[in-house]
C-alpha cells in the first residue's frame, strides 16, 4: 500500500488507486460543536483548512518549527501541523477565527494593528493565538516572558519588537491598568 499525504488518492502497485478510510470526529471549534470526517494521517491543520474551510490558521513549515499553525487544544498551545485530526475528538479547539467577538476585535488584534505588528500575515494568526494563550495563563508578563513564550513563532518580516510591544500593550489594557 502506498503511503502519502493525507486526503490524496494514491496509485497502487498495479496502477489502481486507493483511498484511505475516513473516520467521523466530533469536537468543539471556537465554541461550536463540529463534526467532520478525516483520514488517519490527516493533520488538524489540514482538517481545519480543507474540511472545515477555516483558512486563518496558516501552514508555514509542516514540521512544528515556525508556529504559523498555532491553535489551542483543550487550552494547550499546539502546532496543528503536528496533531492528527483524530486527536481532536472530544476536545476544545480555539483558532484565530474565534478570537474576535463578531465585528469587535480582541484587544490583541487591535494592538497588533496599532503597533504595526504584522506585515505579510503568514505568522500573524499563530502569533495572536500564542499571545492569547500566554495572557490567559499570565495576564501581567514581563517583556522577557513575552519573548520566551513567542519564541516558537517565527516571523521573517517584523523583527519582533512591534509584536512584543503589542502584546505588552494588550496585556495592560486587558488588566484594566
Amino acid at each position: 500500500r502506498c503511503i502519502g499525504q493525507a486526503g490524496r488518492r494514491h496509485r497502487g502497485h498495479a496502477g489502481g488507486s486507493i483511498t484511505m478510510k475516513k473516520t467521523h470526529v466530533s469536537t468543539t471549534v471556537n465554541g461550536d460543536d463540529v463534526d467532520f470526517l478525516c483520514e488517519p494521517t490527516q493533520t488538524l491543520l489540514d482538517v481545519l483548512r480543507d474540511e472545515l474551510q477555516m483558512t486563518g490558521t496558516k501552514e508555514g513549515c509542516a514540521t512544528g518549527d515556525c508556529g504559523a499553525c498555532s491553535v489551542t487544544l483543550d487550552g494547550t498551545l499546539v502546532c496543528s501541523c503536528l496533531v492528527l485530526g483524530l486527536e481532536a475528538a472530544g476536545k476544545k479547539i480555539e483558532t484565530i477565527e474565534g478570537m474576535a467577538n463578531g465585528d469587535e476585535l480582541h484587544p490583541l488584534q487591535r494592538k497588533f494593528i496599532e503597533h504595526v505588528a504584522l506585515q505579510c500575515g503568514i505568522c500573524t494568526p499563530g502569533l495572536l493565538v500564542a499571545a492569547r494563550s500566554l495572557l490567559e495563563v499570565n495576564p501581567d508578563p514581563t517583556e522577557d516572558e513575552v519573548r520566551l513564550w513567542l519564541a516558537g513563532n517565527l516571523c521573517r518580516c517584523t523583527g519582533y519588537h512591534n509584536v512584543v510591544e503589542a502584546v505588552m500593550d494588550a496585556a495592560l489594557e486587558m488588566r484594566g491598568a
